[in-house]
């Protein structure tokens, strides 16, 4: 698809607001695209609603992540059956933006970008409860910044940086 220039940090600016109102990561950086997609937010919000806290709370891909890979199949993914070409073209893609993300954040997997155990698993990781937004999660969570880069690597990739 061919796209007017983004403005990437207003682009951040907008998935770190929809964040901090209580939406999670993933919802966060696909809303925060929405428009380029003739998407209604509302169903961007509900369509990434899933993959927040590393995908259902599990810890596993980082949730902003997972909004970029939305994107991408938004951008590059093929609806024909059989359609390797364009398979291939959203599966590079999808590798290109997290080969970024990790460049940037040391590391695409939740639990280890919120310092948690190798396994991932600990005594909340798998509870479905999302916590409390209060001022002491922003301060202990790396998720805000996870969310502005994931909006700056999808605008890049789209401004063709």
């Amino acid at each position: 698809m061919k796209h007017a220039p983004i403005d990437i940090e207003a682009r951040a600016d907008r998935a770190e607001a929809l964040f901090r109102q209580g939406f999670n990561c993933a919802q966060s950086v696909a809303a925060a695209y929405h428009d380029l997609y003739g998407m209604d937010e509302t169903m961007m919000l509900r369509l990434s609603a899933s993959f927040g806290g590393g995908i259902g709370r599990m810890r596993e891909t980082c949730g902003a992540a997972c909004g970029m890979f939305l994107l991408a199949g938004l951008e590059t993914g093929s609806a024909t059956p059989g359609d390797r070409a364009g398979k291939n073209a959203n599966y590079a893609l999808v590798q290109q933006l997290a080969a970024e993300f990790i460049k940037r954040n040391g590391a695409l997997r939740c639990a280890d970008l919120l310092g948690l155990p190798q396994t991932g698993h600990t005594e909340t990781a798998h509870q479905p409860q999302s916590e409390e937004r209060t001022p002491g999660f922003y301060a202990k969570r790396p998720c805000v910044q996870m969310v502005r880069e994931a909006a700056r690597i999808y605008g890049e990739y789209l401004n063709g940086n």
